[in-house]
């Protein structure tokens, strides 16, 4: 959305940690008209809020909620509310029991130092020095931060609260939002028991309630309030005269994740938080307030998001605890209670603006830890048009239809529920709600052996037991297979390197129907895709053309392969559904003039690479498939066999051949017709695992994990798909940034080093970026990774990437290290 230049009247729904926050960094930034409301009493409303334990670990897997965590550390530290601070700095130690817990630590406070985190692994006599409560013969290591902490929730939500105030901002409680207020496709205001209250914009920030209100718009929410245990011991003798005057805690907040635990203290007390029971849903319909509680107790007041404790399905936690912490041994669970959370599909936030009902934007499934840092995001985008910070990882329309079914909702949050402390291996598989989305071939792709793996809620191959014997053969003529790790081996198969390499020497069929793809269409479809996109896509038809979508600050939101198939229509490859949204709200301004449809289900697709595509695809062709007629980059429509077919002459791969799809319909006699002409050529089908590593050799970025909205097109090297003598979205804001990081190839020394995205790189001694796509290549013999380096980090300099308790060396090479004049695909 464009930047607004009238001052809007938000009204922000939810007054706990998001609602504060938001109304804080909105009014900040000057947009002071802001009310926001609440069924329950300021600053205690009822929500997850007021029981939360406050505890703020910034490390995590995605970058994006590390820097969330990072920002509403920082800010809370900075907060005081009535002379009081809300955030304690404790420090954050996360201990290690096991062998496997140990290793992933190892793994997390790479993570650490790839996002900026002060982090260090402890040994167990240092870990005990910390937290002395711990049983040190139990601990193997621990992962310390000296920055997490305590936030304490209630009170930064009224600082925030206060600061918001004094600029304009209103707040008010025990009033309940009954309707939200529409007219003409758009927000017009909110109706409460006191009033009704005019708004240009409404946020929903009402955390667990989220999908309820959601649904009275329209909207899916897809997030389910679960119950999580916590529970208060009784004193602790260890603890008594420890904390003094205003501080209840002074020991490190401390996880025991391979018990699904975490601490903190309460004065003499300890409160435990537990993971480990069945996921508990709650049922909406039984929430009401019950406000009699005792005030003097250590527990915060009955409210709606606190159930009663369930004794026995604590019964495992305690066990646990006593055995980590033994001081507990002379305590006891003294009370406790089941605090309503959100979950979400996926473990990562909600949102974004209602595609169908302007002005309407959520905030939902935040938790303290991300609060502030999700709210400035939120913010910036309201009034920027983006953040800067990317949040496609968190955006309401990252899930594909079928994710946003109540049944996929349920079960896949109960999931992250369950796992929300596990060690997940990145290529880590779901086993719940398999087989949604199938290609034509995918009967024809079992009977090959295909292992699959999901996303978007696609079954893709990954690799192909059919094609042991290529691998078999490889290792025969000696072609050096790396030694990989028990880590890098996990969920891999090195068949994926024979695949590779048949795909080089030979040829192989990749089913491609995953991708996504949308028809725009209508006449001013040509107008539409200039506007929206970098390079110049107003062609002739038949042209293919790769080109960017920026968003209002110049950052890389998508990048697209845009064919033209008709003067008012064309083919466009996209990369999911946030494409899908980004397009159709603006198709939407065009007055009828262009419709966007999403063709992937209707659709399949089969990429036929290697040096002898051209033997197997030309002798069932309707069409000259020859080079000079048909020329890369190009499209045509044709024949093969008696199957219509649209084929592209590109290639992700870097290898000659097309992409060639056809209507569902025809899925399975197309995949027939090219195994039958490619058998006499040795064609094989080759999966995803294969078709990465092949990319990474031709310096081929994917959107989403090597370049994203943070990052310039020059600073993520594809520089080369904008077309500056045309006007596009965000050219005016590309102008004025300045490039200070750039997207690297680097490759490893050493035959046998491999690594698998987010390790940190080091020049010398200092960590200066992080691994983004990592894969062994087959045809150089070394792993490739991509990495986001300093500026002046040219081709030839020496780096070193750290994997687990190892460190790598690895040289930073041009983009492509294989065939870089692409002389292959223009065979």
């Amino acid at each position: 959305m464009a930047p607004r230049t009238v001052t809007p009247h938000v009204v922000v729904i939810g007054a706990g940690i998001v609602g504060t926050s938001l109304a804080d960094e909105l009014t900040m930034r000057g947009w002071c008209n802001v009310t926001v409301l609440d069924q329950g009493p300021l600053f205690s409303t009822g929500g997850s809020t007021s029981h939360a334990p406050g505890l703020v670990f910034q490390t995590n897997p995605s970058r994006s909620m590390a820097h969330f965590a990072s920002y509403t550390a920082d800010k809370f530290r900075r907060l005081t509310h009535e002379g009081e601070p809300c955030f304690d700095t404790l420090g954050g130690l996360e201990v290690a029991t096991t062998p496997a817990r140990w290793a992933d630590l190892q793994r997390k406070a790479g993570w650490a130092r790839s996002w900026g985190i002060d982090g260090h692994l402890v040994d167990s006599a240092t870990a005990a020095e910390l937290h002395p409560l711990l049983d040190r013969d139990r601990v193997l290591g621990a992962f310390h931060t000296p920055t997490d902490g305590l936030a304490r929730a209630v009170r930064a939500a009224a600082a925030q609260a206060a600061a918001a105030t004094a600029r304009g901002a209103v707040f008010r409680g025990h009033s309940p939002v009954t309707e939200i207020l529409t007219a003409g496709g758009r927000v017009t205001g909110v109706r409460t028991p006191h009033g009704d209250i005019a708004a240009d914009i409404v946020v929903s920030a009402a955390g667990f309630w989220g999908a309820e209100l959601g649904r009275t718009v329209g909207l899916t929410v897809p997030l389910v309030p679960m119950a999580h245990q916590y529970a208060y011991t009784g004193r602790i003798d260890a603890l008594v005269g420890r904390n003094h005057g205003d501080s209840d805690a002074s020991l490190p907040i401390l996880r025991h994740q391979d018990g699904d635990l975490y601490y903190r203290e309460h004065g003499d007390r300890i409160g435990i938080g537990y993971y480990g029971h069945d996921p508990m849903p709650a049922d909406m319909s039984t929430l009401s307030w019950a406000d009699d509680g005792d005030s003097s107790s250590v527990l915060p007041p009955p409210m709606p998001s606190m159930l009663p404790f369930t004794e026995d399905d604590f019964a495992p936690a305690w066990l646990e605890s006593t055995g980590l912490l033994p001081a507990l041994g002379d305590s006891k669970v003294e009370s406790g209670f089941n605090g309503i959370f959100s979950f979400t599909p996926d473990g990562q936030s909600i949102v974004g603006e209602h595609r169908d009902l302007a002005g309407f934007w959520v905030a939902e499934a935040v938790w303290v830890t991300h609060s502030a840092g999700i709210a400035r995001a939120v913010a910036q985008t309201m009034i920027d048009g983006s953040s800067e910070v990317d949040l496609h990882e968190s955006d309401l329309y990252r899930f594909e239809a079928a994710e946003r079914s109540p049944a996929f909702i349920a079960t896949t949050s109960a999931q992250a529920f369950v796992e929300v402390y596990d060690v997940i291996h990145p290529r880590q598989q779901r086993s719940a709600l398999r087989g949604l989305r199938r290609s034509p071939f995918h009967a024809a792709e079992v009977a090959l052996g295909a292992e699959f793996v999901q996303g978007g809620a696609w079954e893709r191959p990954a690799w192909y037991e059919s094609n042991r014997s290529e691998l078999d053969d490889l290792v025969a003529r000696g072609m050096h297979i790396p030694a990989r790790d028990e880590w890098s081996a996990r969920h891999f198969s090195d068949i994926a390197v024979a695949e590779a390499v048949v795909t080089r020497s030979r040829v192989a069929m990749f089913d491609m129907t995953p991708l996504t793809r949308y028809d725009v269409e209508g006449p001013g479809a040509a107008q539409f895709l200039q506007d929206v996109t970098t390079n110049n896509v107003d062609t002739t038809v038949g042209r293919v053309t790769y080109t960017l979508v920026l968003d209002d600050n110049g950052g890389v939101r998508s990048d697209l392969t845009v064919a033209r198939l008709a003067p008012d229509h064309y083919r466009v490859g996209a990369n999911g559904p946030l494409d899908l949204d980004w397009l159709t709200r603006r198709a939407r301004e065009t007055d009828g003039a262009v419709t966007v449809r999403d063709v992937t289900g209707a659709t399949c697709c089969i990429g036929v690479w290697g040096p002898r595509a051209r033997d197997v695809v030309a002798p069932v062709a309707d069409a000259d498939l020859s080079h000079t007629a048909f020329g890369y980059f190009r499209a045509v429509q044709t024949y093969l066999g008696a199957v219509p077919v649209t084929m592209l002459r590109v290639s992700y791969v870097g290898e000659l051949g097309w992409e060639i799809y056809t209507d569902a319909e025809y899925g399975g006699a197309l995949w027939d017709l090219l195994w039958d002409c490619g058998t006499p050529h040795g064609v094989i089908a080759a999966g995803r695992l294969a078709f990465d590593s092949l990319r990474l050799e031709k310096g081929y970025r994917a959107w989403g994990h090597d370049m994203t909205s943070e990052h310039t097109p020059i600073e993520a090297g594809v520089e080369f798909a904008v077309k500056s003598s045309k006007d596009f979205v965000g050219k005016a804001a590309l102008a004025t940034r300045e490039a200070t990081q750039r997207l690297r190839t680097l490759v490893f020394d050493d035959a046998d080093s491999v690594v698998l995205g987010k390790e940190p790189v080091s020049i010398g001694d200092s960590v200066v970026g992080y691994v983004t796509s990592a894969g062994w290549s087959a045809t150089i013999g070394r792993c490739i990774a991509y990495a986001w380096l300093p500026i002046g980090a040219e081709p030839g300099a020496a780096v070193t990437v750290s994997y687990f308790d190892r460190q790598y060396d690895a040289v930073v090479a041009e983009d492509a290290v294989v065939d870089p004049a692409g002389h292959l695909i223009r065979r």
